[in-house]
Parts: structure tokens; C-alpha cells; sequence
């Protein structure tokens, strides 16, 4: 890569080691939970929603279960105005559900915000401008000094309207650029803010770090964000938060190592919507600790649903391999894979399990709504035996053998490769069905009789061989070997090691019976056939007549 010496670290790290949080092993708990879909989310969209829209969204993050929730920046349109006017006016805010405004650090900005929320019954004013070294030098052109009074001028305006408005409100503050600004400088603007608003036990104020540009690897914003609660004033009446953006791919990372690093709050989008590559994906963040047995107070148990909405009002498309959303993520096309997954679903339902421990999937699919079939297994040239079997015995209850999944996995990655596409469920059982069962060229199976004399049988089978009806006479040691034998003598074909199973198989309110039949050849070369009947007798017939025909073709 060219340039690579233009490029220096923007990040600071804190003036004293702050690590406590590599003690922890994982987040215990959930954090309060606040969406910025409908601002920061939203204003990342190509075309924003409208009105009716932005209804349509709050409430599904109502139902999920946010109860903190950024509904815009109502001094920036008219729209967004509108759209909080209408929340309150209309009585759409639940009484367990906080709304949240953003507003700059700007009188008029901030009078106008103040108009918007009239009558609210909750909510939270977050103020915020920029303090990073980058917007100080380049875009304001400001001393630290003179950016400190703007962040003060703001919070005293904010306490001033929301004494003289009808509502109850809480206030927040953002160092717009933390990650960019000197972690002294971050410290001492946040708490010249903390003394204007005079937190309590009964008011808490919220802090929130923002990685407005994410600079760093995560375990820096991580000690960046220890250092903050630790010397942050008003500590015990501060609730600390965090908002990661997801520029260098981490914003997941970001906020778990900052919850661990003392983060109360996460601010996030669902599925990561936002400015460039987006902020912190709730969605993943907050399955993360569903993963690990933590409750995070957030319902994904119909996830598909979800994202159906959120592709539809949002118009944007959540990838497939996107972390638990993503249509493949729970897939495996590997055969190893599916081989391994289809054992570890069977070794559940052998007893009952406590824990979920199935190999390569994190979570069980269902918890969030996915579908075991056309989910988890899904057949194209690369799968195995494993999880074709597994199609067969999820969909259409055929639980085969060993050696005839062995056999019947080549025949369908065979298809596929050929095709070169993915075979849905629907064809590989037409593939089964065309290559194993009741098949009756050239021999056909059309019925037997039975004579048994001291566990000896004789049977008389009567059958088709092109078009041509004939009857064959065998002895053996049970019905099905005496059948056997009589075709191996009347074809003249010799096989040995018939190797059989069976099982019932339910297909609505009809129960029929499946047998499997393999038979070797003298070459050494294994034949399969399956038979399906209702007389559990017939289907072994039909299967053996089966892998007979296989033989014959060959």
C-alpha cells in the first residue's frame, strides 16, 4: 500500500493504565438499551421515512422492547418536528418508554428542540457538540477554552427551557468526537457539564462517549472508557454510555469491551444502520449476551419479521451473511458441517438437553424465529452425506442408512454439480424417489405367494419383465431371503450381504411403511433400493426389487 506514513494514530490513550475490565469475562447484564434508528439511523438513509413511516418504526422498537428511543433531531425538518408533535399529541409514547431528542449546542437549536417536546411526559435532551483535536483546529477553529463555554453555554440554556416547559425531562451530553479528543480535555468539558446540571440519585445524568469516528482497536476505547467512569464527577448520579460507530469494523467489539469497562448504556441501530459503515448493531450485540445465557431485555424471538419491516421501511438490505438476521447464517453447504450439525440436532433429541451445544451453531434458530428446514442444511455440490440425510429425515421423515446416505450424497452432489446450482428439499426427494424407490424397470415386482413348512418358505412371486408377466419359484430361511433367492436363480445374477432396515413413515393421516435394501455384487460393487407400502412385507419386496434393478442396469 502507497502513503501508508500519512497515516498516524488520531487516538488518546488515557494517562494512566485503566485494564480492570480484561478481569471480566463477559457482560452480565443487559445495558439500558436506547435506538437512534429514527435519527442517527435515519439520516443515514438515501431517502429518509416520511412520517407514516417513522410511526410504523416506533412501535416495532416498542415492541422489542426499547424504552429509551432517539426519535430526531427536531430542529432539522419539518418532518421530524412533525413526527414528535404527533407522538406526544397523539398519545403514541408508551408510560414505561423515554423519547430522546438530539440537539446542538446552539440557542435557536435548542429553543426550538424545547418547542418540540412541549407536554411530553419523559424525555431525554441530548446536547452535544464536537470537542476532538481534528474539529477544534480545522472546522471551529476554536481554543479548548472557548469550545468548553459552548458546551456550557448549551447545558445552562438546556436546565433554563426545561424549567420554563411543560414535560419532564433528563439531559445528556456528548463530546462529539471522543475518541479523537484528549482524554483530559474529554474529562474536564464532561464534568464543567456535570456542574451545571447538578445530577441526583432521583435525576441521573447521561454521559455518552461516542466513537463518532471509531480510531482505535477496541481495548483502547475500552480503557478510555474505564478512565471516564473512574474520574468522571457525580459518579454514582451518572449513567455512562456508549455509541459506537463501526468504521474500521469493531463497533460490535466496541461496545462489549466498554460495558465491560464500566458502559451502562449502548446507543445502536438495528442491524447497524447508520452514517458510513454504521453504528453498533443492537441486534447482534444484544443475541452476543442472549448467546452466553444473559438476558438482554430485548425480544428478537421473530427475527425474520423484523427484518422484513426494517428492509422495507428502511430500503435497505441486511446482508446474508449479517450475524443472526443474514439468510445464511445458520446454513452449512459443507458437508463435514452438515454431517456434524445433523448428529448434534440427533444427539439432542436422543434425551433431553439442558444446554445447547450443537456444533457450528450458536444459538438454536428457532429461539429467534428461523426455521430448521431450508435454514440450517441447504445441498449444492459441496455437501455431504450428513446433511442430505438430514433433509430427507427433517422434511419427509426417510431415515436411511449409513452406507445408502454414503451413496445417495454422491448421486445428489453429482446433480448439483452438473446443474451448478443449489437443490431445494422438494428435489433431492424427487432425486430419491427417481433413483431408489418402488422402481420397476426392468424387473417388476407384481405380488408373491407364501408357503412356510417348519421354518422353511417357499415363495411364488409373480413378475413383469418388460412388459411380459412370468412366475418364479425360491426356497430360503424367511419370506423375504426365498424371494430373493428366486429372483438370483431366475436372472441369473448372484449378490450376497442383503442388508436390510425399516422404519414407519407418517405422511399425513396414512401410515406406510419404508424399507431399505443394499446388496453387493460379486464385483464387490453395493446396489440400493427402497420400497415404500402400506403392508410392511410389500415395502421390503419393492425395496429389494429395487436395488435388483440397480444391479440388472449395470
Amino acid at each position: 500500500m502507497k502513503n501508508v506514513e500519512k497515516y498516524a494514530r488520531g487516538y488518546y490513550m488515557p494517562p494512566q493504565t485503566s485494564l480492570k475490565w480484561t478481569q471480566k469475562e463477559y457482560v452480565t447484564e443487559a445495558p439500558i438499551w436506547c435506538s437512534v434508528d429514527l435519527r442517527d439511523g435515519n439520516q443515514a438513509l438515501i431517502v429518509p421515512m416520511n412520517l407514516e413511516e417513522k410511526l410504523e418504526y416506533f412501535k416495532v422498537l416498542v415492541d422489542i422492547g426499547f424504552k429509551e428511543i432517539e426519535v430526531g433531531f427536531p430542529a432539522a425538518s419539518e418532518t421530524e418536528f412533525t413526527f414528535l408533535r404527533t407522538l406526544i399529541e397523539q398519545n403514541l409514547i408508551p408510560d414505561d418508554v423515554t423519547i430522546q431528542v438530539l440537539t446542538q449546542s446552539r440557542e435557536h437549536i435548542i429553543r426550538k428542540t424545547f418547542d418540540s417536546l412541549k407536554g411530553a411526559h419523559k424525555a431525554v435532551v441530548h446536547l452535544y457538540n464536537s470537542t476532538s483535536l481534528a474539529q477544534r483546529e480545522q472546522v471551529f477553529r476554536k481554543s479548548k477554552e472557548e469550545i468548553i463555554e459552548i458546551a456550557v453555554t448549551g447545558a445552562k440554556l438546556v436546565k433554563q427551557c426545561a424549567e420554563e416547559t411543560e414535560g419532564n425531562f433528563q439531559f445528556e451530553y456528548s463530546p462529539e468526537s471522543f475518541t479523537g479528543t484528549e482524554i483530559e480535555f474529554a474529562l474536564e468539558i464532561c464534568n464543567k457539564v456535570l456542574d451545571v446540571w447538578q445530577p441526583t440519585a432521583e435525576n441521573p445524568v447521561i454521559i455518552n462517549l461516542p466513537a463518532t469516528v471509531s480510531m482505535s482497536m477496541p481495548h483502547v476505547y475500552a480503557s478510555q472508557i474505564e478512565y471516564m467512569s473512574e474520574n468522571l464527577s457525580y459518579r454514582d448520579n451518572v449513567i455512562l454510555s456508549v455509541h459506537p460507530h463501526n468504521d474500521r469494523g469493531t463497533g460490535v467489539a466496541d461496545a462489549e469491551l466498554g460495558m465491560l469497562a464500566g458502559a451502562q448504556r449502548v446507543e445502536g441501530t438495528l442491524f447497524g444502520n447508520g452514517e458510513r459503515t454504521g453504528n453498533v448493531d443492537v441486534v447482534t450485540l444484544a443475541l452476543n449476551m442472549y448467546s452466553h445465557g444473559v438476558d438482554p431485555k430485548l425480544n428478537f424471538d421473530n427475527l425474520p419479521e423484523i427484518l422484513a419491516v426494517y428492509e422495507r421501511l428502511t430500503k435497505m438490505r441486511v446482508s446474508e451473511r449479517h450475524p443472526y438476521g443474514g439468510e445464511l447464517v445458520f446454513t452449512a453447504f459443507s458437508g463435514s458441517h452438515q454431517d456434524a450439525i445433523a448428529k448434534g440436532m440427533k444427539w439432542r433429541e436422543e434425551e433431553d438437553r439442558q444446554h445447547w451445544s450443537v456444533p457450528y451453531l450458536l444459538i438454536d434458530p428457532k429461539d429467534i424465529g428461523r426455521q430448521y428446514e431450508g435454514d440450517i442444511i441447504r445441498i449444492n455440490s459441496q455437501s455431504g452425506k450428513g446433511g442430505i440425510g438430514y433433509v430427507l429425515h427433517q422434511k419427509y421423515g426417510l431415515d436411511l442408512p449409513a452406507k445408502m446416505r454414503e451413496h445417495f450424497g454422491y448421486v445428489v452432489k453429482n446433480v448439483s454439480d452438473h446443474q451448478q446450482k443449489e437443490l431445494m428439499a422438494e428435489e433431492i426427494y424427487d432425486i430419491f424417489k427417481n433413483e431408489y424407490v418402488n422402481l420397476r424397470t426392468p424387473v417388476e415386482f407384481v405380488k408373491y405367494r407364501i408357503k412356510e413348512d417348519d421354518n422353511e418358505f417357499e415363495t411364488i412371486v409373480t413378475i413383469r419383465v418388460n412388459g411380459e408377466a412370468k412366475e418364479i419359484v425360491g426356497n430360503g430361511n424367511g419370506r423375504l431371503d426365498a424371494i430373493s433367492n428366486a429372483l438370483q436363480t431366475e436372472l441369473g445374477f448372484d449378490y450376497s450381504d442383503l442388508l436390510y432396515t425399516e422404519h414407519a413413515l407418517e405422511t399425513g393421516s396414512k401410515s406406510q411403511a419404508v424399507s431399505y435394501i443394499g446388496i453387493k455384487a460379486t464385483n464387490g460393487t453395493s446396489y440400493w433400493g427402497c420400497g415404500i407400502d402400506a403392508d410392511i412385507m410389500v415395502s421390503s419386496v419393492k425395496a429389494l426389487f429395487s436395488a435388483v434393478n440397480h444391479l440388472i442396469a449395470e
